[in-house]
């Protein structure tokens, strides 16, 4: 056999061969190839967007716990401030009740003691009615007198 024949031969062969792969084989594979491409290029966007979503997500959650504890403290500050509102209210009132309570204490000390003056007093007339009595009824001496004084005091 002739080499250029089986050259040329293998020449045409293989020309054929490649237009074949042209044709029918290297589309599908290219195809193949763009769109596993694609899909790694889609993927690698997905994963960019979501590292983007992430990091806005963690910086949404860092300003809303933010403002949440702000909340908290305030919301702590305010029953404080509410606490120590109640407290001074209730000391208020405890003064009053305190300062009622006494008013009415020293209301009730005078009238008893308005009431042992009388009481006093009444005793005293009498006794001084009763004294005179005794003395009008006997004659006015100075011994009897003395005499009838100690008997009104002994009674008492």
């Amino acid at each position: 056999m002739n080499m250029n024949a089986t050259l040329l031969g293998q020449a045409i062969a293989f020309f054929m061969f490649v237009v074949f792969c042209m044709k029918y084989v290297w589309p599908p594979i290219m195809e193949a190839i763009e769109e596993r491409q694609k899909k790694i290029a889609d993927g690698l966007a997905a994963a960019d967007r979501a590292a983007k979503d992430l990091n806005l997500a963690q910086s949404n959650a860092a300003d809303q716990l933010k403002d949440a504890k702000r909340t908290a403290t305030e919301i702590v500050e305010q029953a404080n401030k509410r606490k120590a509102q109640i407290i001074d209210e209730a000391k208020a009132e405890a003064q009053v009740e305190r300062e009622k309570i006494l008013a009415q204490g020293l209301a009730e000390i005078e009238a008893e003691r308005n009431r042992a003056r009388d009481e006093l007093r009444k005793q005293v007339a009498t006794l001084a009615v009763i004294g005179a009595e005794k003395i009008i009824e006997r004659s006015i001496d100075k011994d009897a007198h003395a005499d009838l004084l100690n008997k009104v005091t002994a009674e008492l």
